[in-house]
């Protein structure tokens, strides 16, 4: 059974003079008992409004929310064993650390407070900031202040742990330390969270698994890995990857998708794959994309507008007829802006997509010892 579960959630806001506003609209997740899930959508897509209603801080208008098998949509947030860390931390400025990461307990347990005191210095000892518990959060770091108020969560041993975007405020070298800690901290505490994010490097290197939302749908639940390599649909493609994925709309002719200024033959099962369509949208990640040394039918020239060298790497910005693209090229390459260079899309690694719905047709092909199901493709 799961441990938390979305059943058809849906949370519906009404106005006396406008449209209903969908938040969620029939949301369907499951998660096992220590998982890490991490929602992440573009702003607006419904990840908040999700954790508000998992928290008890929404009603939700259909649908159930249920924690540990049992139903909680009556419950208030104070008894739904649930924790939650917000965005700004919401410490009280007049308390203590110790008294921060009491207060919950004192309120709405009755814990004698000698217990309570062990489990608040048991914490912090965890935390690293058991030497600052009698300083106020005015006195702390915006780091210190982080651990302050998860160490206040994690006092409580509940049964979810709920975090809003907790490392939206830290700078960017602060951020990756303390998304490492968190990291360690859940497999150490085996609690089972829920983490909101719109940073997709937060997405794909914190979760067991992801969901990605877009305007209150539910587009793929699985593990980093499977949304990135074998995406269920064009959004999905799109938002997951840094770079974003190349498109490029084309038009059927036979065994062959035709574009501004490229023609591109298929083969094999990826020809099998747009049978029956008009119109397919081409996608290829800019990791995926070769610099080649002679034409062939998978090329293209490209006039490069901008590089930009990150030492390792170099991003270049370039023009196919009109459409600009993103590649991902070896930082060896030494390429001039202005500069006209041939590029291949290898078969083997482009993405299909209907035009008509954006699904997706054909995923690029995984070797067999890949760690992703083969059968989340169309390649199986």
């Amino acid at each position: 059974m799961a441990d938390l579960e979305l059943r058809d959630l849906a949370k519906i806001y009404q106005s006396s003079s406008d449209d209903p506003i969908v938040g969620v609209d029939n949301l369907n997740i499951e998660l096992e008992e220590g998982n890490f899930l991490v929602l992440v959508g573009p702003s607006g897509c419904g990840k908040s409004t999700t954790l508000r209603s998992i928290a008890g801080l929404e009603n939700v208008s259909s649908g159930e929310v249920r924690i540990g098998g049992g139903v909680v949509n009556d419950l208030s947030p104070k008894d739904r064993n649930i924790a939650m860390v917000f965005q700004n931390y919401a410490l009280y400025p007049h308390m203590t650390a110790r008294e921060n990461m009491s207060f919950g307990l004192k309120m709405t347990t009755d814990l004698p407070d000698q217990e309570i005191d062990e489990r608040v210095e048991n914490v912090a000892q965890m935390m690293g900031i058991d030497d600052l518990l009698g300083d106020k959060p005015s006195e702390l770091s915006g780091g210190q202040q982080q651990r302050v108020a998860l160490g206040r969560a994690i006092v409580r041993e509940p049964k979810v742990f709920l975090l809003d975007e907790p490392l939206s405020n830290l700078d960017a070298k602060l951020r990756a330390h303390m998304r490492t800690e968190l990291q360690e901290l859940q497999d150490e505490l085996n609690i089972t969270t829920v983490y909101v994010t719109h940073d997709q490097t937060e997405a794909m290197t914190m979760g067991d698994k992801i969901a990605i939302l877009n305007e209150g749908e539910l587009q793929q639940v699985g593990t980093p890995l499977e949304c990135y390599y074998t995406p269920e649909n064009e959004f999905v493609a799109g938002f997951i990857g840094e770079p974003s994925m190349n498109f490029f709309e084309t038009s059927v002719d036979d065994d062959r998708l035709v574009g501004d200024d490229f023609d591109y033959p298929l083969s094999g099962s990826r020809l099998d794959a747009i049978r029956g369509e008009d119109r397919v949208t081409l996608g290829i990640r800019p990791e995926d994309i070769e610099i080649a040394d002679e034409p062939d039918d998978h090329t293209v020239w490209v006039d490069v507008r901008v590089v930009e060298p990150l030492g390792d790497i170099n991003y270049m910005h370039v023009d196919l007829a009109g459409t600009e693209m993103t590649v991902k090229v070896p930082g060896e390459y030494y390429i001039e802006e202005e500069e006209e260079v041939l590029l291949r899309f290898p078969e083997e690694k482009i993405h299909l997509f209907s035009g008509s719905t954006g699904e997706a047709l054909c995923n690029r092909e995984l070797p067999a010892d890949s760690s992703i199901p083969i059968a989340a493709t169309s390649e199986a």
